[in-house]
């Protein structure tokens, strides 16, 4: 990565593993990272809903992310963690492999993903960062889950 040019904006990112790829998302949207707990699995929720958990007494949804981003399932291991973050007034936490680090990349290292990578499912695709000997990819938060599992998630929250 070259020196950061004066004006040059710059992103902090929560940068964590799932699978064999590296994600990045956007540090304001991280409410805060747990180890691994115990989740209650709710009856009739989507696939993509591992079940709940209770975080200093809210009950928080929490998102399996290989389910939703159709990667092979992974086992929990000492690095997993729970990533709590805010999207469209819910918060919700996502399972990941590991979290790895906090990284301030500057804005011209950020491409748009290819039309060709980014296909109709993965519109959470906000862009990869282009690092020293690696890419990072940005996920758009926001999009991550579509509507139709946003939805389901205020029942998740009386459970």
């Amino acid at each position: 990565m070259s020196a950061v040019q004066v004006g040059d904006l710059e992103e902090q990112l929560v940068v964590f593993d799932l699978g064999d790829e590296v994600y990045g998302i956007d540090i304001s949207r991280v409410q805060e990272i747990i180890r691994m707990q115990a989740i209650t699995q709710v009856p009739g929720a989507p696939a993509f809903v591992e079940g709940v958990i209770n975080l200093r007494g809210k009950i928080i949804p929490v998102v399996d992310l290989h389910s939703r981003f159709r990667l092979p399932p992974a086992e929990a291991t000492k690095s997993s963690r729970i990533v709590v973050v805010e999207t469209e007034g819910h918060v919700i936490g996502m399972v990941v492999d590991a979290v790895s680090e906090v990284l301030r990349i500057p804005a011209s290292c950020v491409e748009p993903p290819s039309p060709i990578v980014a296909g109709v499912d993965s519109e959470y695709l906000r862009g990869i960062a282009k690092l020293e000997g690696r890419l990072v990819i940005l996920l758009q938060l926001d999009k991550v889950l579509t509507s139709e599992q946003k939805a389901a998630l205020p029942e998740l929250d009386a459970a």
